[in-house]
Parts: structure tokens; sequence; C-alpha cells
């Protein structure tokens, strides 16, 4: 009733109606681009078309509001259905949340309803103690151009999802954060060109003019998710330069990224995640330092990924200091490379966080750290780290894909697995693994044994087990949450089997019979709108 009023229908139906067509190009686009490298053989490489926008040292982004100016740290994977977590993320002390309804969430219509409809609340005041003026700003992150909403219709299609995400928030939010000095501020998933930002840009201008906004209101923070995306990465920031807040980069999905674009290839093969690839691989590495030196040189922020891990409630504890010591050292390591801030997901983190931004740097921010030393080829973006794969790797790996998919089916975006919070990103390199060493008939180190179709059923009774045992710690294990955890088992065995790489694992899954079967209930709630 609060969101669906008739002049807010109007202004979706007028939005997605005006864009649609545009989001068909780019997502047709990147067909077009995936097929030209499969077919060529080609590796991406810097664009020749736009080599006068980088060689030109004139042009910076508009400065961000005072707001964005410190971004040291975020809470992270925060889906806003989550009313509890959501209220105890707005009256901590971190810089801003990111308020997420893709990777951390899980898309039903209920969770997208009552998420949007409590970041409504937030921006009224609605919630006790909390003024969105005062506490950390909303970083709102709406759902990437993969995903449709299927509950609403616009000329006979399913809207797509960010448009319905952004445009709702907009709707209802967008004068009011303005108003406030507290936004609207965005973090825009999985971009793959300049393109995709310059639809952004259409999109932020056209909003604006409708709800009577100034122009460069919108303040967005592009994710850098893909290897792609990292060859366009200051093309990116030109097309958004009115409206930018800089550019992110995250671990997991952008590492995914490379087996969804050249998988196949014998040549990218990645070795096991949880010894072989970190931040300080070259090939991520060299896309960090590339990330900062590009942001930094044109008066953007530059972000780095979230600490998944969960902080013991033992603080006096040898595991405590442990996990505190790992943590340290890597965000340290980011921090030293000229980061502007950082995400986390345990709240318990922020302030510790923030004190090592405290004691390695000075001002708000590092816009003053060039990184001129910095000389990314496109060869070190490409280069594949070495290593090989072990049983415990695939293992590990199957469980958490197991675990995701029974998390969506009960309408969860993430979950908690050894201490740490596994969500989409991490679900999409771990079954991108599995998939990929299979493809390749990769051998074990452990054993010398092939991982095939058969080892994977052997090794997927094992991880049900595990996955059984950790329901159990949780919860009381019902006869339906087996069957859910079966389904899960069996929708893992498809994905990994494919013959072609699905290309993003939340497309799957929000279009599989069984998740909208499971989820029916959730969707019955709301009403279904045809426009």
């Amino acid at each position: 009733a609060t969101l669906f009023t008739s002049e807010s229908l109007h202004f979706l139906h007028e939005l997605i109606s005006t864009f649609a067509e545009e989001v068909d190009r780019v997502l047709l686009l990147r067909v077009f681009r995936k097929v030209h490298l499969d077919l060529s053989g080609d590796l991406p490489s810097f664009l020749e078309e736009t080599t006068y926008m980088r060689s030109d040292p004139t042009w910076r982004v508009l400065p961000v509001p005072p707001r964005l100016q410190k971004r040291h740290v975020d809470v992270g994977d925060l889906a806003p259905c989550d009313t509890k977590r959501f209220i105890d993320a707005l009256k901590s002390p971190a810089q801003g949340i990111q308020v997420d309804f893709d990777d951390g969430n899980c898309p039903t219509f209920y969770n997208q309803i009552k998420g949007i409809h409590n970041v409504v609340k937030a921006v009224h005041n609605q919630f006790s103690n909390v003024r969105i003026s005062q506490g950390p700003v909303l970083m709102l992150r709406p759902r990437a151009w993969n995903m449709t909403e299927p509950n609403l219709m616009v000329k006979g299609k399913q809207a797509p999802g960010p448009l319905f995400d952004f445009g709702l928030i907009m709707f209802h939010c967008g004068k009011m954060l303005h108003e406030n000095e507290s936004g609207p501020f965005f973090y825009l998933s999985k971009v793959e060109s300049h393109v995709e930002a310059r639809l952004w840009n259409k999109i932020f201008v056209w909003t604006q003019e409708k709800l009577s906004l100034p122009l460069g209101s919108i303040k967005a923070t592009v994710l850098i998710e893909n290897i792609l995306a990292a060859f366009e990465m200051e093309e990116i920031l030109y097309e958004l330069r009115e409206h930018s807040a800089g550019l992110n980069c995250g671990m997991w999905d952008y590492s995914a990224s490379f087996v969804s674009k050249f998988g196949h290839r014998e040549t990218f093969l990645l070795p096991d995640r949880s010894r072989y690839i970190n931040m300080e691989a070259q090939f991520l590495h060299s896309y960090m330092d590339l990330l900062v030196q590009t942001c930094h040189r044109r008066g953007a922020l530059a972000t780095s990924g979230m600490v998944a891990v969960l902080l013991p409630q033992d603080q006096h504890g040898v595991t405590y200091q442990t996990i505190m010591a790992a943590v340290n050292r890597q965000k340290l390591f980011e921090i030293k490379a000229g980061v502007d801030g950082f995400l986390v997901y345990d709240l318990d983190l922020i302030e510790p966080m923030q004190k090592l931004f405290q004691h390695h740097t000075d001002g708000d921010n590092q816009l003053q750290q060039l990184r001129r030393d910095v000389i990314v080829t496109a060869v070190e973006l490409v280069t594949m780290p070495e290593g090989g794969v072990n049983y415990n790797g695939l293992k590990y790996n199957i469980t958490v894909v197991v675990l995701f998919f029974n998390a969506w089916l009960s309408g969860k975006g993430l979950f908690f697995y050894k201490g740490k919070v596994e969500d989409s990103a991490t679900a999409e390199i771990s079954r991108s693994h599995v998939w990929q060493w299979i493809h390749h008939q990769v051998q074990l180190e452990d054993d010398r044994r092939t991982v095939n179709r058969h080892i994977q059923r052997s090794y997927l009774t094992v991880s049900l087990f595990l996955a059984l045992t950790v329901l159990c710690l949780c919860v009381t294990i019902f006869f339906r949450d087996k069957q859910r955890l079966q389904t899960a088992a069996q929708m893992f065995l498809e994905v990994v089997l494919m013959r072609r790489f699905p290309e993003f694992i939340t497309t799957y899954l929000s279009q599989d019979h069984t998740f909208l079967s499971c989820t029916g209930q959730a969707m019955a709630l709301g009403h279904q709108s045809n426009l």
C-alpha cells in the first residue's frame, strides 16, 4: 500500500518503458562480445577508439558531497529485508551501509518489497533513534542487469530488476535523501562496459529531471566485477563523471568472471581459491593498483572488497587474535595500495578497521595517492596464478554452493560457514571452480584422481553430510529441510555439469522452476501488477 501508489506505478511505467529496450541492447552486446571472444580466441585489451579519452589529462569527475568524502568502512551485504540487522547498522559508527538488493539478498517478491519499504521508513525517520542525516549513508545497491522482476509486467515484458528497485527507491526517497544531504547514493553491480555506464547515466539524468532534482544529485559507485570492465575503468568514470562516487574492486565476482568469459580455455584454469587466490595474487594486485591509479587520477574514490569473516565473541582468545591479525594484514595491504575504504560484514569489525585507517592514513581519503609508480599491462590483468586443486578445496566449493542453493530456496541471500559469511559472490566463484575443473578434467594433487561427474557425486555425498551437520547446529532438522537440501544438491549437479557455463548463478536460480515454486507463497503476499 505504501509503495504501489498510482503515482509510483505511473513513474515505474514511464521509467521502464523509456529504458527497457536499451537494457535489452546492452545484454545483447554482452552476448556479442562473448561470441566474438570465443570465435576469435582474442583476449581483451584497452580500447583503441577511446584512447583520446584516456590520454586527456584535463577531465575529472565532479567532487562528491561532504558525506561521501570519508568512506573508510561501509557495512556490506546488508539485505534490508532483515529489519533488525538494518536498524543495528543504521545505529553503528560505519560511514556507510551497502543496502543490498543484489549479492547478499534473495530476490523473492516479499524480500524486495519489505526491503524497499524498510529503506523508505529509514529515509523518513520512522525507526526510533535513527536519523538519516546523522547515521551512516545509505549506499543503495539495486539488482544487476541480468535480473528481472517477474511480478511486474510492463508492455507485456517482465520489468528489469534494477529499474524496479531503483525506480521505487528514487520515487519514494530521492527528494528526502537530497534534502538531508544524504543521497541518493548507489552501488552499481556487474557493469561490464562503458556503454552500460552510459545507460545508467542516462537513467540518472532522466530521473533527476522527472523528480525535479538538480543534475548530479545522484552519485554511484561502480563495482568493477568483470574482467572486461577492468579494461574500461577510465571510460566508465568518464561516462558517469557528473554522477560518479568512484569505483570498487571485489575479489570473488571478478575472479569468477574469468571463468564466465574464458573458462573453456585451459590457459585460464583457476587454482584453489583458499590457497592461491587473494588480493596479493598478481592478476588481482594489478587490477587493484590500476583501479586506484585510475580513480585518483580522475578525482574519484577507490574502494575495495568486503571482510567476510565473523569475529568470535571472546576477544581475548587465541582464535580472535589470529583472525584479527589476518584481517589487519590483508586490509593494511589494500590501504597501502591507496584504497579509500572497504566493507565489513561483522559490525564488530567497524571500529577496528576505522582505527587501521586512522593509524596508516592522513585525512578523510587517499586521493592524493596518485600511484604514478603503477604501470599495469593488459598481460598482467589476464595472467592466472599458478597452483593446483586438492580434495579439501573441491569439498569446500561443493559445500558452499549446495548451502547457498539451500539458502536461496529458504528465501535467504547468504549463510554462515566456517566463520565466514558466504553470498552469491562466493557461491559464484565456487561453482565456477567446480564447472571448470570438470570441464578440463583436472587432477587432484592429493591422489591424482580426475575431477569428473563420478567424483562429483561421491564428494557431493560427503558435502551433503557436512551441510546437514551445519544445519543441525543451527536448527532442528525437519523432513522438509532435508528435502530442500537434496533439491539444492540436484541443482548443484545440474549447474556444474552443463555443457555451456551459465553466466550468472543468480540468473539461473531466479529463473529456475524450483526456486519459483519454493518462493511462490512469499510472492503471493504481494499483488501481481500488470502495467
